[in-house]
């Protein structure tokens, strides 16, 4: 088991943002401030993001938005869908914000980042992270929740409490604190970070209800009964131990899936060539993004499943790539000649994907007698696409094989602008 060296020194914070996706809309639309607003998953199934309002009437992460009908009516609770352009440009802004109160940052997802605080002052850390959220919410709107430990799983249970309790201003530092077991025990053992349902229930099964009393479990029971180094990591971090060091470099992903619910049910092979294509050029960006290339390309497609009265199919096709490759035409033609032999006539299809696995770091790739001679053409031709994607918008270039309709699209009836991205979306003041 590996301990960091500098453990007893090590100051973790987590900066959450709060109801992230609800913070963004209200940043450009003020009228929905200390109002019930709720927004939706992909084809507006279900609440991914809820403001404090909205769980006051019941409302939770996961519910289906039909089975809350006759509340939202009621209370007139704000439904929109997500606006993942949006969200993304802002997530960048917050993280740029903290960056410049740490240079040890790790980005851990769209709105949480660990910062080491180390060199600031015990009796200063208050402070510190109070400046912290004063500063994101001046320069983005975004407010935050700050949790502060010497270890980051404490750091995870200190947010959590600072984001439930008001009265703590959205800051709790537990940092060598003599009142870590008054928290523990507040805490649900599912609630740990690391602790999945299937190890929340077999705690359960052994009478471990919270974190307090994992927290006293031996290192060696939980060696063995929560997936050995994994486990252990867990009982020390609960106990100030710091186990797990900041990751401040993103490691790259070994499979980047692409795959979505279709707004309506899909009935052609042309329409379905025309959604792998496009989840084929969000992977390849993807890859590109990380430096990798694949070798292998793998689709799939589903019908809806708990619709009983219609006839049922899904298959899932592989090929491996003659070379490794992140060029997206490349790609594309290969997830088409997959899609086409495993299409079959007479089913409503609900769902597609595609998955690029096998992933290698470009720069690693041995080179062969059969590579292709215009390589390093095509890997500019699609930088200069990302680029230029990036600066005007999501598919301001696309291949001609995702179509111009997209009847098939993903469900947003509901969606904001694009303030920070489209120049036809940008706020307008009167």
């Amino acid at each position: 088991m590996i301990i960091s060296n500098n453990f007893i020194d090590n100051i973790f914070a987590l900066v959450d943002c709060n109801s992230f996706y609800v913070s963004c809309e209200r940043v450009f639309n003020p009228s929905l401030r200390n109002k019930p607003v709720v927004v939706l998953s992909n084809n507006d199934g279900c609440a991914v993001s809820i403001s404090r309002e909205a769980k006051k009437l019941g409302i939770k992460v996961g519910t289906p938005i039909f089975q809350v009908k006759n509340l939202i009516k009621k209370h007139n609770v704000k439904i929109l869908s997500s606006n993942y352009t949006l969200y993304a440009e802002m997530s960048s802004r917050v993280m740029s914000t903290l960056s410049k109160f740490s240079p040890n940052v790790e980005v851990y997802s769209i709105d949480e980042s660990f910062l080491l605080l180390n060199g600031i002052n015990e009796e200063e850390l208050d402070n510190h992270a109070r400046k912290i959220r004063q500063t994101v919410y001046k320069y983005t709107g975004i407010p935050v929740s700050i949790g502060i430990a010497n270890t980051k799983t404490l750091a995870k249970i200190a947010n959590r409490i600072a984001k439930k309790y008001k009265e703590l201003n959205g800051v709790l530092n537990i940092y060598k604190s003599d009142n870590i077991d008054k928290y523990l025990k507040f805490i649900n053992v599912e609630d740990v970070w690391g602790i999945g349902r299937k190890y929340s229930k077999k705690l359960k099964y052994y009478g471990i209800d919270t974190a307090y009393e994992l927290k006293n479990l031996s290192s060696d029971w939980a060696y063995k009964k929560l997936g050995g180094i994994t486990g252990k990591r867990i009982i020390f971090e609960l106990r100030g131990i710091s186990c797990i060091n900041l990751d401040e470099i993103n490691q790259p992903n070994k499979e980047i899936l692409s795959s979505r619910s279709f707004g309506k049910p899909v009935k052609t092979l042309k329409e379905l060539e025309e959604a792998i294509s496009m989840y084929a050029t969000i992977a390849a960006e993807k890859l590109r993004k990380q430096s990798s290339i694949a070798k292998r390309v793998s689709v799939f497609i589903s019908t809806n499943k708990f619709k009983d009265n219609e006839p049922q199919y899904g298959n899932f096709a592989t090929t491996i790539l003659p070379i490794p490759s992140s060029y997206t035409p490349e790609i594309i033609k290969y997830a088409l000649i997959l899609i086409r032999r495993i299409y079959k006539d007479g089913y409503s299809y609900k769902k597609a994907g595609i998955l690029l696995s096998e992933l290698i770091p470009e720069k690693n790739h041995q080179l062969s007698l059969f590579d292709n001679p215009n390589k390093s053409i095509n890997y500019k031709f699609m930088k200069a696409v990302d680029r230029i994607n990036e600066k005007y918008g999501t598919n301001s270039i696309f291949p001609a094989s995702i179509g111009i309709n997209k009847n098939w699209h993903m469900r947003r009836n509901l969606i904001s602008f694009r303030y920070t991205t489209r120049w036809s979306e940008i706020l307008k003041v009167k």
